[in-house]
């Protein structure tokens, strides 16, 4: 396995995908130069009418490339979380339900690869974690990957799925470095992640922790400083939440008794929210605490950089909110 940064796997994965099959292409703003995002060097080997710089009009490109997909091409459009919302009419009247409207006689395979820019002092426009208002929006597949290889092999099953698929990569992580399988570790295979199976990435017995995008490696080191504590801690990923593994966590749940649930949204009406409510109503005779929710706080993200990392998840705020269940 090779040592891959977050960013290069996607990269990794549209490439192999446009090489794969001449119906993808990608677009967005400023990705012939690679101002944003991880599109480097797909010009130079696919040239301009597969790789399509776009205006600054969201709401535009956003529909073409729905249409698109209407007529049997696989467009990969590449933006940020705070520009979404410039295009929600195209998203949520047109993406989500058009497949639903025609009776199924329509197929939209058309990806948005939405940058969540958050944690680095981007200021309330531009740090939004968006991803629970789609998941309320029946008919779009929600992705939030949270290492290279998942961010990979999610972002080749998306493009070969017949949904509108929404893949937010979390931008505290495009630095981050992982195993990733090369395809001549896969024989007669490829790296493909199938939507709808959480990821385990530590077994315990004392309390679940259930971790989105970002928030899994704060999982993963909350449990390291309680496992020397004698706290065994199982951390889950979902890593889609659209569909959502409920049975891998109601089964961790059932083998701990006990759930924290870190998620970099804000709180009220969050992907942990829904998470917690699953268990609430189909695990509670597993429980014996209360779940705990550690999510972002319920304000905008301030620009000043001290107050900036009061608002999210951490690890500290982890290892208290796992203590609290083990108080009750």
């Amino acid at each position: 396995m090779a040592q891959t940064v977050f960013l290069e796997a996607i990269n990794q994965a549209i490439q192999e995908e446009m090489r794969r099959d001449e119906s993808v292409y990608i677009l967005g703003e400023d990705i012939r130069r690679a101002i944003y995002g991880a599109t480097a060097d797909l010009l130079s080997e696919f040239g301009e009418k597969r790789v399509l710089d776009t205006p600054l009009s969201e709401e535009g490109f956003f529909g073409a490339a729905i249409g698109s997909s209407l007529v049997g091409m696989r467009p990969v459009v590449e933006t940020l979380t705070s520009f979404m919302w410039v295009a929600m009419d195209q998203l949520v009247s047109q993406a989500a339900k058009m497949r639903y409207m025609f009776g199924g006689q329509a197929t939209l395979p058309v990806v948005f690869r939405a940058s969540m820019f958050y944690g680095g002092g981007a200021a309330a426009h531009h740090s939004d974690r968006s991803y629970p208002m789609f998941m309320n929006m029946p008919g779009i597949k929600i992705i939030v990957p949270s290492n290279p290889a998942d961010m990979k092999g999610l972002l080749k099953t998306a493009i070969r799925d017949d949904d509108p698929t929404i893949v937010f990569e979390d931008g505290t992580l495009f630095g981050m470095r992982g195993e990733v399988p090369d395809n001549s570790e896969l024989p007669g295979e490829e790296l493909l992640v199938p939507f709808g199976e959480a990821r385990i990435f530590r077994e315990g017995t004392d309390c679940t922790i259930v971790a989105i995008g970002g928030s899994v490696n704060h999982a993963i080191a909350a449990a390291d400083q309680l496992a020397a504590e004698g706290i065994s801690v199982e951390v889950v990923d979902p890593r889609t939440l659209v569909p959502l593994d409920k049975k891998s966590i109601l089964e961790s749940v059932e083998k701990t008794g006990r759930l924290v649930i870190a998620d970099p949204a804000h709180k009220v009406c969050s992907a942990a929210s829904e998470i917690a409510s699953i268990v609430s109503e189909e695990g509670f005779w597993s429980l014996q605490a209360p779940i705990q929710k550690v999510a972002s706080e319920q304000v905008h993200i301030p620009y000043a950089p001290a107050l900036e990392k009061l608002v999210y998840p951490d690890t500290p705020k982890i290892i208290a909110a796992v203590k609290r269940t083990l108080e009750s």
